[in-house]
């Protein structure tokens, strides 16, 4: 490790900022230049202790500032090491693109294999339901739905959680509600059946995660998700699924290309 002079400052008694944020700070810093890398190590408790000159508390309440920012995470026994930066870009102009049906894709895996990952999927789970009134308005006033419930993984890790609410009068006795829909996913199936989508309209917003959200995604403290609602329309203009899903927001980049005018 580079020497810690070279790399962390040295605190400022003058300042009415709190010592333990003045480090918190400095180790920021360092992470967003990038002299700490993703999964690199952070100094030890007692290296910034004998660096600094304050005590074992000051040092953790540091750690618990940039903890809580999501920028590091503690392994029991070994110390606080560098979260990984997002890994996954989801270029919203590409990843429903046409030619990745046909080619037996689905979004998932067209992400996981530019970012050169291994995508799972697990948690699945089919079901016919009563639609709740959120997403009986985005379908067109339908009263039962064909829910698609699963957990999206990227090396072994869980990343996303979705949901798939489609027409049951279009998804009933189809491949869409077997397990496995078969290549190009649902979205092939849809345009098999007849339905020519034509457009996708996305609502996205970031907040903290549920107790249950932490659970499913195994989020470390202080990590938002990304909630994002799509709605898929065929030529027709109806809609015909939509898709609820929650994202680890480190794991992912939103990536658009926007016309100019």
């Amino acid at each position: 490790m580079t020497s810690l002079p070279s790399v962390l400052g040295a605190l400022d008694p003058t300042s009415d900022r709190a010592v333990f944020r003045q480090i918190a700070d400095q180790l920021r810093e360092a992470i967003y230049r990038g002299r700490f890398k993703e999964g690199e190590k952070l100094p030890s408790e007692a290296e910034l202790v004998e660096h600094y000159g304050v005590s074992r508390m000051t040092v953790r309440n540091s750690f618990s500032i940039l903890t809580g920012e999501g920028l590091v995470h503690a392994e029991h026994g070994k110390g606080v090491f560098v979260r990984p930066r997002p890994s996954v870009r989801r270029l919203a102009s590409d990843r429903f693109a046409r030619r990745h049906r046909e080619q037996g894709k689905s979004a998932f895996i067209v992400e996981a294999d530019a970012a050169g990952s291994h995508p799972q999927v697990d948690s699945l789970e089919v079901k016919e339901e009563k639609a709740s009134q959120d997403i009986s308005t985005r379908l067109g006033s339908v009263r039962r739905v064909l829910a698609r419930r699963r957990r999206y993984l990227l090396d072994g890790r869980p990343v996303e959680f979705a949901t798939s609410y489609l027409p049951l009068d279009i998804a009933r006795g189809t491949r869409i509600a077997e397990p496995n829909p078969g290549p190009g996913g649902i979205y092939a199936r849809l345009e098999e059946l007849g339905h020519h989508l034509d457009r996708f309209e996305e609502e996205t917003r970031a907040r903290m995660p549920s107790p249950d959200e932490v659970r499913t995604l195994r989020l470390a403290a202080g990590v938002p998700v990304i909630h994002l609602i799509r709605t898929a329309f065929d030529g027709e203009g109806w809609a015909v699924e939509v898709c609820d899903t929650v994202m680890a927001a480190d794991a992912y980049v939103l990536s658009y290309q926007l016309p100019a005018a």
